[in-house]
């Protein structure tokens, strides 16, 4: 890296989320609180997907992926967020910030494309039922995601090393709670507009492509259930698709909203709100949203828990 960063720049100050005192403990308590459930259900996703046996088709395959890249983007904001809550001074380390702003882009870009896959996944099990667990393999399950993954970690590099390459004026206050790759270009003093161009290129390209992809998949699977003669086997099909819908529509909206508007109407503190939601309030709502709509979710949670209640009170005999 650029010497220049090493010797003249070795920590940042984030804005944070509130100057106001009166706002910090309430504000503390509600996001640790957020947090925390996003953690535990999340943790417990990644789990009874993985140890019920029940839970072992494609569907919860990625949903189990799904909740690796909540608990991964969450985790690399959430905790240093709320650190800064009770700290004097909202400071982090030069190679923290870069540590932070490589995890919060591949977790968060492997997530969009997880969430097309899932999209194919619905397609393929309603219109080829008796085929969907040849189609929809083991190895083929690997590939789509080992690609996002693969993916999303190349652009998280490449963006981090392009910004932090590059030389910063001196000015060292993030107009954010986390470093984030637009605050960040604010800070530079070259190569600037190169760097703008392959972030938005890069946002565009994703947000655009997996859409696309998730766009078809529905149009096919609207066109699939409409063929069937049944109104309780299309209501059925329909049903298998509600919690996925629910969670592309608002982690999507959100994402539009936040990185597609137009320059002139960007607002910081909107900008935080919107931040706030989909780093913090969308993790936690995924796992609760499959588990609340999902029989099988939670047919499976309560037989663990009866499990875990009979291995603990016979222990305790």
């Amino acid at each position: 890296m650029d010497k220049h960063n090493l010797t003249v720049l070795n920590e940042f100050i984030l804005l944070g989320i509130t100057d106001c005192p009166e706002l910090q403990a309430p504000l503390f308590g509600l996001f640790l609180i957020i947090y925390m459930i996003s953690v535990v259900s999340n943790l417990g996703m990644i789990i009874l997907t993985k140890i019920d046996s029940s839970l072992q088709t494609p569907m919860y395959f990625f949903l189990r992926h799904l909740a690796i890249t909540d608990l991964g983007y969450s985790t690399a904001v959430g905790p240093k967020m709320l650190v800064n809550f009770v700290v004097d001074e909202n400071t982090i380390s030069y190679y923290f910030c870069a540590t932070q702003l490589v995890f919060f882009i591949m977790f968060i870009t492997s997530e969009i494309f997880i969430l097309s896959a899932m999209s194919y996944d619905r397609y393929v099990a309603i219109r080829n039922p008796l085929l969907y667990t040849v189609i929809m393999s083991q190895r083929m399950c690997w590939v789509l995601v080992a690609i996002p993954y693969v993916y999303s970690t190349l652009i998280s590099i490449l963006v981090t090393i392009k910004i932090f390459n590059s030389s910063f004026c001196g000015y060292k206050v993030i107009r954010h709670f986390y470093c984030d790759s637009l605050p960040l270009l604010s800070l530079l003093c070259s190569n600037i507009h190169e760097i703008k161009w392959i972030i938005l290129i890069l946002a565009y390209f994703d947000l655009i492509s997996s859409l696309l992809i998730i766009l078809v998949s529905y149009i096919l699977i609207i066109a699939a259930i409409l063929k069937m003669n049944s109104v309780k086997v299309k209501h059925k099909a329909f049903s298998t698709c509600g919690s996925h819908l629910t969670v592309v529509i608002v982690f999507y909206g959100t994402l539009i909203f936040m990185y597609l508007q137009p320059s002139s109407s960007h607002s910081f503190d909107t900008d935080k709100m919107a931040s706030i939601f989909y780093i913090l309030v969308i993790p936690m709502l995924n796992p609760l949203i499959y588990s609340l709509r999902n029989k099988d979710v939670k047919y499976a949670l309560h037989r663990t828990l009866g499990q875990l209640c009979n291995i603990f009170s016979q222990s305790s005999l």
